[in-house]
């Protein structure tokens, strides 16, 4: 199998986090802290968390997230570091990564 394109924790970020399990480990409102869901949505400066309280959108400038990876295991993943439309994340990291 080429797992070039296998979700690791080193290459999570030039991924889609659609579909991901994620938990709120850090966040500038400590309500958010603990919060944990799969993620539904993404736009270019919030997530959209599918929780058991319902769908809550947070903004992603102010979580660090720890996701579960499809294959086993989790990676943490700064909002900071994403904060960018989703199309272009991806095509972008990928290409620094290449």
């Amino acid at each position: 199998m080429d797992c070039r394109y296998c979700i690791t924790s080193k290459n999570v970020l030039v991924h889609e986090l659609i579909g991901l399990n994620a938990k709120v480990i850090e966040s500038t409102e400590k309500g958010r802290i603990g919060m944990n869901g799969r993620i539904v949505d993404e736009t270019m400066h919030t997530l959209s968390i599918d929780t058991a309280k319902g769908e809550k959108i947070i903004p992603k400038r102010e979580v660090v997230l720890e996701v579960e990876l499809p294959g086993g295991g989790k990676a943490l993943v700064d909002g900071k570091k994403i904060e960018k439309r989703p199309e272009e994340r991806t095509k972008e990291l990928w290409r620094k990564r290449l």
